[in-house]
């Protein structure tokens, strides 16, 4: 198979894993091996979990936070009002609504994502949340449907591992930022080989697992697209609920979440 197909099959197994993901309501952690109710206990416990403030979990649209993600990418952004903030697969438009309140009236946010069912789910959510300063676009995060050089900040939550060809993400993200924007980033590293037989699964390719790229080898890439300051800190902790991703599997000895940050 050609590079190109094994691309195509890979961003075709992803698009339908998360289609189901948006048709069902939600999942635990990126995976959806481990199902739940938007709005339950579960998603509610593992947004606490990967960080999210008790104001963050209630200040959403229900059903907007679907328990997706390793990490709180809010965290890091520090986000200031009038910013215009670039959200990489922003599923259901958490991330989004979060990043809406704090930019304010005058600033502005854009949600890519490639999953028509999450883009109808994120824009009933804006409806509902009366977000005007949200906008969610179709598009794949290697090829961003947003203009070079209007966004301050660029967030994400546990997508740029599923992606194929991760390069190419990240200069797309250098493109669309402002000269000193910056890269605030949760997403899953590996820390240690994946196995073969691990790498081959596609399931844990759409799982955020199996297409993990080393903390070493995403600070190259960010650096070959020509970001500075680049930082990559693995958190140690976050093991004990990706453990629950795939249950019996041993995932955690293989990847971990990471805080990733950089500034053009």
């Amino acid at each position: 198979m050609s590079t190109d197909l094994q691309a195509d099959a890979v961003r075709q197994a992803v698009r339908e894993n998360y289609a189901g993901v948006a048709k069902r309501g939600g999942a635990s952690c990126c995976s959806s091996t481990k199902t739940s109710c938007c709005g339950t206990p579960g998603v509610i416990d593992t947004s606490r979990q990967l960080g999210y403030s008790e104001h963050e979990v209630s200040a959403v649209p229900d059903g907007a936070n679907m328990g997706l993600g390793c990490g709180n990418p809010q965290a890091i952004a520090a986000l200031q009002p009038g910013e215009t903030v670039v959200d990489l697969g922003s599923g259901g438009g958490f991330d989004c609504f979060l990043a809406s309140e704090r930019v304010g009236a005058e600033g502005s946010v854009i949600g890519v994502d490639m999953t028509p069912e999450m883009l109808s789910k994120a824009r009933a959510n804006a409806v509902a949340g009366h977000y005007n300063n949200v906008e969610f676009r179709l598009g794949e995060i290697e090829a961003l449907p947003v203009a070079d050089g209007i966004a301050d900040v660029i967030i994400s939550n546990c997508v740029i591992n599923l992606s194929p060809e991760k390069p190419r993400v990240f200069r797309e993200a250098y493109r669309v930022l402002k000269p000193g924007g910056r890269l605030a980033i949760s997403d899953v590293v590996a820390t240690a080989d994946i196995p073969v037989e691990m790498r081959g699964d596609m399931a844990l390719v759409s799982g955020c697992i199996a297409g993990a790229s080393t903390a070493a080898d995403t600070e190259a890439m960010l650096r070959a697209a020509g970001f500075a300051q680049v930082t990559v800190a693995v958190n140690e902790r976050s093991r004990e609920f990706i453990r629950e991703w795939a249950p019996g599997r041993g995932i955690e000895a293989f990847v971990a979440s990471a805080i990733i940050t950089a500034i053009k």
